[in-house]
């Protein structure tokens, strides 16, 4: 008898625990890794109920779609109480809904600030009695009215606000103008130049803007904002904490018609400069314009039945919330994380705030945290390093429905984002979207204490899913 020798196979595919394939590999063999993991305890009913539904392929389809279809526009900058209705005594904020009882310490610190820029109590520290009686005032999220706010996202009446639209369909999205970084409103501080600087920016910055923007849409201009997205990410910038080049680019646009407007709008060239030494020396002042573009791309997805797109992530400091196209306006809710990253001067864990802020929506877009590979700089602002940033957008596309051609990564090979969070994909593998965010002290009106890496809180996603099964299980 002849003895044949065991043919060697060509290639092994392994999943789970390296010890197999580690122990091919010691043998020359190919060995081909599949990150496997088992779905989120408890999901397994639910995901293949939401997977049986015929309309989710569909549903999806034209959940990506509409959100590529969608160009943002700068068109003008007014009063919130003019753009959003916001009466006095109407504040909003970012994140699910919450009431004073349970807002955390950033959070009552900007309401505070707030009172105090809209003339309701002479001292801030008054403000919390006002508060707590809850007579004359209420709070709302932003997001309930087209709007998106960072950090605290505390708006008043007399704050301005950017106005974007789709010029396809002529929705909007609106956000303040963004104050700098350190103690200011949005992280929670309300010192006297806090309030001093929101009063110039009330008097001074929004009307200069609004004279430009109207100057150059009025001389058939256009405002693209979409488009400054597209260059910034390929210049280094993943728009939620870096937007130097963005900053700058719209600086660019807007010189010209704010040195020729100024005088019309009442202003003098002190104020043309003061106001473009604030906007150029202000690197995070493109993040108020990439939050409500991608919340206007959103949007465009909401109330496709079927569909298990996320549609809004968004924290106040106490709740991390979410939103799916199709699911309404219902909120998913759980305990806000405490972001791991680096910290300013003497500060530390103990002085930080859970996460905070409606700027989630970028990564919901696909860009800020989903985009890190094509900004490598930031790891030096919220921690980890370059290859750890390379690995998160490529971790990001396992939880996607799709890529944005717009929105680009030169160093994968110009492969567009990760866009389209599929909360089946998240509860199927484990991964969590991947936010990279500032850190807010938690006592009010301290400020910004450093910035870092957060992730939500892993149980509102099977509790999205367990409602996309109800509905499916209903239809």
């Amino acid at each position: 008898m002849t003895a044949h020798p065991t043919p060697s196979p060509s290639e092994v595919i392994a999943s789970g625990a390296d010890l197999l394939a580690d122990a091919v590999a010691a043998q020359a063999v190919p060995v081909t890794r599949v990150d496997w993991r088992p779905p989120m305890p408890g999901t397994e009913a639910d995901l293949a109920t939401v997977a049986g539904d015929p309309r989710r392929r569909d549903a999806n389809a034209r959940a990506v779609e509409a959100v590529l279809g969608v160009t943002a526009h700068l068109v003008d900058v007014v009063p919130a109480a003019d753009a959003l209705d916001l009466q006095r005594g109407q504040f909003l904020h970012a994140g699910p809904p919450i009431a004073w009882e349970r807002a955390s310490g950033p959070m009552r610190g900007a309401l505070m600030g707030g009172a105090a820029l809209e003339g309701l109590v002479g001292d801030p520290e008054d403000a919390a009695a006002l508060f707590e009686a809850g007579s004359g005032v209420s709070l709302e999220p932003c997001h309930h009215r087209g709007a998106v706010g960072p950090m605290a996202g505390v708006v008043t009446p007399s704050m301005w606000v950017f106005v974007l639209e789709d010029p396809a369909t002529g929705r909007r999205t609106h956000c303040t103008l963004n104050e700098g970084l350190g103690k200011v409103l949005r992280y929670g501080a309300y010192s006297p130049e806090v309030l001093t600087r929101l009063r110039w920016m009330g008097e001074v910055l929004g009307p200069l803007l609004q004279a430009a923007v109207r100057s150059v849409r009025d001389a058939g201009g256009v405002l693209d904002i979409t488009g400054i997205l597209t260059q910034m990410l390929q210049m280094g910038d993943e728009a939620h904490n870096r937007n130097r080049a963005g900053t700058l680019m719209l600086l660019r646009d807007l010189a010209p018609a704010m040195v020729t407007s100024a005088g019309p709008a009442g202003l003098d060239p002190s104020d043309v400069a003061e106001a473009m030494r604030f906007v150029g020396g202000n690197d995070h002042f493109f993040l108020n314009l990439a939050m409500p573009a991608c919340k206007l791309a959103l949007d465009a997805a909401r109330g496709i039945d079927g569909s298990t797109m996320v549609v809004a992530m968004a924290r106040n400091g106490t709740d991390f919330g979410i939103q799916v196209a199709g699911t309404g306006d219902e909120w998913f809710t759980g305990p806000a994380q405490l972001a791991d990253g680096l910290y300013l001067g003497s500060y530390g864990p103990d002085d930080a705030n859970p996460d905070i802020g409606d700027s989630a929506i970028t990564e919901t877009a696909g860009i800020g945290g989903f985009a890190m590979a094509t900004a490598p700089a930031i790891v030096r602002f919220v921690g980890g390093s370059v290859p750890d940033a390379l690995a998160t957008t490529r971790r990001m596309h396992e939880i996607t429905l799709g890529e944005n051609p717009r929105w680009t990564v030169p160093v994968l090979e110009f492969q567009g984002v990760p866009t389209g969070i599929d909360v089946t994909r998240v509860c199927r593998t484990g991964i969590l979207p991947q936010i990279n965010t500032g850190m807010a002290g938690k006592q009010a009106g301290v400020g910004q204490v450093g910035a870092g890496l957060v992730t939500p809180p892993a149980e509102i996603f099977p509790k999205a899913l367990a409602r996309l099964a109800e509905l499916a299980g209903g239809r």
